[in-house]
């Protein structure tokens, strides 16, 4: 887990400084035409929301937006929107995320662990 929200940016917006142009020359080539407008939020910025979400442990997106990050990271992220505009916004950093996991995860070995916990029905 990573203790310095800084270095967890960095990560995201190193990460990012790649991403963006190829999936945008992709998504031209492809033939979807899609508008690009600019968002207070960085994508970086989103992603580091999204996974510092996931590891402080909180349950409900909300109550991390209004009662953590709006109250003790204005200073770290100046631009924040309301919260409905930045669960509009979320979405946004789904296939960057899914990318960066896939790009950061290890090589599968022969062993392999399953959880058997039962979910209830």
């Amino acid at each position: 887990m990573m203790e310095n929200l800084t270095e967890l940016y960095c990560l995201m917006d190193d990460f990012c400084k790649d991403f963006e142009p190829k999936i945008h020359e992709i998504l031209l080539n492809n033939g979807s035409k899609r508008r690009r407008r600019s968002t207070q939020l960085s994508l970086a910025e989103m992603m580091t929301l999204v996974v510092l979400f996931h590891q402080l442990r909180f349950s409900q997106f909300k109550v991390f937006y209004l009662y953590h990050v709006r109250l003790y990271l204005r200073k770290e992220f100046p631009n924040l929107p309301s919260y409905s505009r930045c669960v509009e916004l979320l979405p946004r950093s789904a296939l960057a995320l899914t990318a960066l996991f896939e790009s950061i995860k290890g090589k599968c070995t022969d062993l392999s662990v399953a959880d058997s916990t039962p979910i209830a029905v």
